[in-house]
């Protein structure tokens, strides 16, 4: 039966659907659902249009395995053939995901529009649609609003769609520069005090190692996936070599390079860090003793399962946020504040901005430049103080007294 309802433990019933893939057989039966619609009639709607979409995806699948299979004409068509030929083959696992994602947001009838005939406004009117009902909610599937980095985001992937098209003459411009994609108000990154940083650590609690972890990301402020796939043979000398990264999507957990392309990069790590590693690898040593040649020494990592497995990303970052607020600590309060804090306070100490570009893994100082714009302000006082000191220690003694 194509739908059906379904009750939920609160007493709510709500409507489902089932459907069987384009490529499902009886002896491998492949099915599609979908769940939480208010009424039978949503729930056949979401259905009808599902398999519709299914059925083109198969079309558009069989084509592109031919050199000459006919050229996307419309958007939906050129989406597939951009995620086909660029985005899955040489994108991230996560970039890819989050890429498909966003593409979802789409309506429709633009999707279906041929390429050629797609102008600006058109573009524009789409952008003010995502921003008004793009999304809806998990549970009651009602519309909901995107926010203004999400919409820009599709906008991104749509621009990048054309500018594909261009190279393939397909199309001789690109109508989403001249579209009016909404502008994300910059947020300022929040940064905890030493004290709130001690807190967290001292606090954690879930994965055994979490407070091992939060130690290391306090004090080298990698980012989450590199800290995962760090191996006990990344240390030497006091120091940490941050070459990988552990990334998770729904279909994977596998380690990659870091986010920069000069990705390899060594790290100094502070006392207290070390410390708190040699009773983390004590603790460790006995968790490879209680499960033998079943323990991962393979991986050789330093935070992992009790087995040696890699840790999920997602699970990690849940469990922070979480514990921030339960600590009730500032609203946002994320694992990834660990990182922001980290470099506004290298900087507040007089860090100098290349060590702790170089320190945090970013392209280059201008990307630390404009992120922590604003802990380089705050030491503007400081700065007019030390410009007095240094005047007052050079200027000849007399013309000092006369400058007041």
């Amino acid at each position: 039966m194509p739908v059906y309802k379904r009750p939920y433990r609160s007493g709510k019933i709500v409507w489902c659907y089932v459907l069987d893939a384009p490529d499902s057989t009886r002896e491998n039966r492949q099915q599609i659902t979908g769940s939480g619609f208010a009424t039978k009639h949503e729930a056949q709607d979401a259905e009808a249009q599902r398999r519709t979409e299914e059925r083109q995806r198969q079309e558009l699948t069989k084509a592109g395995r031919s050199v000459a299979g006919p050229l996307p004409r419309t958007l939906s068509m050129l989406l597939e053939e951009f995620f086909r030929q660029h985005v899955d083959k040489k994108l991230a696992p996560k970039t890819v995901e989050r890429y498909h994602e966003q593409a979802a947001y789409l309506g429709p009838e633009l999707l279906n529009m041929p390429i050629g005939e797609i102008a600006s406004l058109h573009l524009s009117r789409e952008w003010n649609r995502l921003l008004a009902c793009g999304g809806h909610h998990r549970r009651t599937r009602e519309p909901r609003p995107l926010s203004p980095k999400t919409v820009r985001n599709v906008a991104g992937i749509i621009s990048s769609a054309f500018a594909r098209a261009i190279k393939w003459g397909l199309v001789t411009t690109n109508p989403v520069t001249a579209s009016e994609p909404p502008v994300p108000k910059k947020r300022r990154g929040m940064a905890l005090t030493p004290a709130q940083q001690k807190l967290v650590c001292e606090s954690a609690s879930g994965p055994w190692c979490l407070a091992a972890f939060l130690e290391m990301c306090a004090g080298t402020g990698a980012r989450r996936g590199e800290v995962l796939a760090l191996r006990w043979s990344d240390i030497h000398d006091g120091r940490v070599v941050i070459a990988r990264s552990l990334t998770q999507t729904k279909e994977v957990l596998e380690f990659k390079c870091t986010k920069t392309e000069d990705s390899t990069r060594p790290v100094s790590l502070a006392g207290s860090t070390l410390a708190a590693l040699e009773a983390h690898r004590r603790r460790q040593d006995e968790f490879r003793q209680k499960f033998g040649p079943d323990y991962r020494t393979d991986l050789d990592l330093i935070f992992a399962n009790p087995d040696g497995t890699p840790l999920k990303p997602d699970s990690v970052s849940a469990t922070v946020s979480a514990l921030c607020r339960r600590l009730k600590l500032p609203k946002g309060a994320s694992l990834h504040t660990m990182r922001h804090s980290h470099g506004s306070q290298l900087i507040a100490a007089g860090v100098d901005l290349a060590t702790v570009s170089e320190r945090l893994g970013h392209s280059n100082v201008r990307v630390t430049a404009e992120i922590y714009a604003h802990a380089i302000r705050g030491q503007d006082d400081e700065a007019a103080r030390k410009w007095d000191e240094f005047r007052s220690q050079n200027l000849p003694e007399k013309r000092a007294e006369g400058i007041q």
